[in-house]
């Protein structure tokens, strides 16, 4: 697949060859591509990521191997020097215009800091749980985040963070009703959330919503599940609206680079399986059943109208969304194979007459454009 600016560079020669832009306006083009390409990340670069990553995990392999051997000041000292070397050595090369390779030591100088927490705990025997430590360690990069103002260390946060929710639900092997839910992660993630504008990272809020459907989704499991899936339902429904009719607003408040038809779309589903696997058991024309498979089907309709267009995303989810929800058709109802039938031939022409209108409507567009180009 060729990378955005080699699209970009094509686009220009046609843009210049059909007269849409001059030769001075091209050239311009093609200078401000190849700036902003010399930017973006090199193999090279990618590469002295990665070997600082693993430099890092063989120097705290090392500390771990010989813990017992080393005395307690000098285990102590080895962690300190290992977070130093991270944070300042990559705030060094970063200043240097090095900022691949500088982020990559400010991620081994959190990685440095969670294992250490853990060693020192272990070493003098402190009291605590390892949620508390985890937290403790989230914390640390979130602090991090803020004073050096990285986004990778934001989404690194909220990694830790997502580790936190997974293991406050499994830990100790116990089932969801035996334990209390782990509600603060709601609050981290608004935090981490706000964090972000200041970090500039945009990777990290698209992993904070997707982190918050999924925890929707497993305290659906854990509680009453047709009550939470309806509200997720809900709510995505209308932030899809709201970004797809007002999407400027809605963009200069979330900054998704207008991806949030994308999150809403996910969330629509997510509570339209969970509503869909509650009335399994029912499987007639009228049943709950088929009424929620519907709405599935006509909200992944609806999306790929009001969206699918802009956003290539957004057409993939539906697309595998489309084809989950044949499967759990399918499934549910393949002891009543003429029901199925029947409903698989009904969608197919509800799909059809749409598919007939949104092309008739898409040339109507095309044709004023042309003729204004």
């Amino acid at each position: 697949m060729a990378s955005y600016s080699s699209r970009v560079r094509t686009d220009i020669e046609r843009w210049t060859a059909s007269g849409l832009i001059d030769a001075s306006t091209a050239e311009a083009l093609r200078r401000d591509v190849e700036a902003n390409d010399r930017r973006s990340l090199s193999f090279g670069a990618i590469l002295a990521m990665m070997a600082a990553l693993l430099f890092g995990a063989a120097i705290l392999i090392f500390v771990a191997a010989n813990w017992e051997a080393l005395p307690r000041p000098v285990r102590v000292g080895a962690l300190f020097v290992v977070i130093f070397i991270g944070y300042v050595g990559g705030a060094v090369l970063k200043n240097r215009d090095h900022p691949a390779i500088g982020e990559a030591l400010w991620i081994v100088a959190a990685a440095a800091f969670g294992g250490g927490i853990a060693l020192v705990g272990q070493m003098y025997h402190l009291t605590g749980d390892e949620s508390s430590a985890v937290l403790t360690w989230c914390a640390g990069t979130a602090l991090a985040a803020v004073l050096l103002r990285s986004g990778p260390l934001t989404v690194a946060a909220t990694g830790i963070a997502d580790g936190w929710l997974v293991m406050s639900l499994l830990g100790g092997f116990k089932l969801f009703g035996q334990m209390e839910f782990p509600h603060l992660f709601v609050a981290i993630a608004v935090v981490l959330f706000a964090l972000s504008y200041w970090t500039r990272s945009r990777a990290a809020r698209h992993l904070i919503l997707l982190s918050l459907i999924a925890y929707v989704g497993l305290y659906a499991m854990d509680r009453d599940v047709l009550q939470i899936a309806f509200a997720l339902v809900a709510v995505s429904a209308g932030l899809f609206a709201a970004a797809v009719f007002v999407p400027e607003p809605v963009e200069n408040v979330v900054r998704l680079g207008g991806r949030l038809p994308v999150h809403a779309l996910i969330g629509f589903l997510t509570g339209m399986a969970m509503i869909q696997f509650t009335f399994a058991d029912e499987t007639g024309a009228d049943s709950g059943f088929a009424m929620a498979s519907a709405v599935a089907l006509a909200g992944i309709a609806a999306a790929i109208v009001l969206a699918g267009r802009e956003s290539r995303g957004l057409r993939w989810i539906a697309y595998i969304g489309f084809a989950f929800e044949l499967v759990l058709i399918y499934l549910v109802t393949m002891q009543s194979m003429l029901g199925t039938a029947g409903f698989f031939l009904a969608a197919a022409i509800i799909l059809a007459i749409l598919a007939f209108a949104i092309i008739r409507i898409e040339k109507r567009w095309a044709v004023p454009a042309a003729k204004g180009a």
